[in-house]
Parts: C-alpha cells; sequence; structure tokens
C-alpha cells in the first residue's frame, strides 16, 4: 500500500501524516476480503515527503519494498494499491514480475506518464468526480494509452467521491477489497 505525498518535498513525511493515514483505513476492508487466504498486507513508508521530479522518490522506495517482499518471503504475487502520488508510483513500478495488477485510487496521471510497464497486468483506477487535487480525465486518458500497451484496463468513477477518499468512503473502501481479491484470486492454485 502506497500513500500519498506532495509533488515536491524532501523531508520525511511526519509520523502522523494524513495520507499514511488514509490508507490505514482501507486495512480492515482488505483483510475481511481475504480472510482464509495467505495474504501480508505491506505499507511503505515513504523516505521523502514528495516526488520529487527525476527522483522519483516515491516510486524508488515501492521498488525497494518490492525488492525486501521477495527478498523476505520470496516470489509472492503482489496487488499493488496506492494513492495521489502512490497511486503513481504504483503504476511506475507494475512492471516487476512480482506485480500481478495495481489498484490506483485518485491517481496523480501527468500527462506523457509511461504505459509500457503495465502491458500484461490488470490495472483498475476508482477516482471521485469531485477530486479538486488530481484530474479523473487524466486518469482515463492514462488507462487508454495503457490498454493500447497491453494491459487490462477497467476505469471505475466514484460519483460524489472526492480526492480525500472520504466522501463514499464505503464504496471507495469495498471496491478496493474486491478487486484486490480478485487479482489475488486469479491464477491462483487450489
Amino acid at each position: 500500500m502506497l500513500h500519498g505525498g506532495r509533488s515536491d518535498g524532501l523531508e520525511a513525511p511526519p509520523p502522523w501524516n494524513l495520507p499514511g493515514a488514509r490508507m490505514r483505513l482501507f486495512v480492515p476492508s482488505l483483510i475481511r476480503a481475504t480472510a482464509g487466504r495467505s495474504v501480508l498486507l505491506c505499507r511503505v513508508r515513504y523516505r521523502c515527503r514528495g516526488w520529487n521530479g527525476e527522483r522519483e522518490d516515491a516510486s524508488r522506495d515501492a521498488r525497494w519494498a518490492l525488492g525486501e517482499l521477495a527478498r523476505t518471503v520470496g516470489g509472492l504475487p503482489v496487488v499493488v494499491v496506492g494513492h495521489s502520488m502512490g497511486g503513481r508510483a504504483a503504476l511506475r513500478v507494475a512492471g516487476d514480475a512480482a506485480v500481478r495488477g495495481v489498484v490506483a485510487l485518485a491517481p496523480w496521471c501527468p500527462e506523457g506518464e509511461p504505459v509500457r510497464q503495465l502491458s500484461g497486468r490488470r490495472v483498475v483506477v476508482l477516482h471521485g468526480d469531485r477530486d479538486r487535487v488530481t484530474d479523473p480525465g487524466a486518469s482515463r486518458r492514462l488507462l487508454v494509452r495503457a490498454r493500447e500497451a497491453g494491459a487490462q484496463t477497467r476505469f471505475v468513477p466514484v460519483p460524489g467521491g472526492d480526492h480525500a477518499m472520504l466522501r463514499r468512503r464505503a464504496d471507495w473502501h469495498r471496491t478496493v477489497a474486491e478487486e484486490v481479491a480478485g487479482m489475488l484470486a486469479d491464477g491462483a492454485e487450489g
């Protein structure tokens, strides 16, 4: 799970930052949706608060976390869930061999964002129509390009949903849990 952040910021996120707290709220619904299965939930805490241009700090931290996960528990299938800047990072690291799919929540999708790494992956984007921080239209355009690159894509509009995912919270949580559980179940043995 990858929380949001800022476009720029070299300082570490504070211990009780709101973007991290928002992602923690998804944990109970994910636990319920995957009950009875061996699933490990991990949250990444970034070294820097911002994306920071070409440094891409959030995606670097996400790549590091995927490497640590593979090193400690082996080649488990992974679904990366990210919000805002974390959604951008989730989309960027989708090319990792362990990643089965991405669920991006109100992702930050600047024009020209790469999509080749999404080939062969399931990519679901949820975006509220009241989001004033990131652009639902940019999310849709990225998904069109991702589908052309070979990704299986789905856009889930959240009518009345805002960037903080507080409006229509139950819809956000239910959909994320269903999508993650479905992606993990696809191709699972036994």
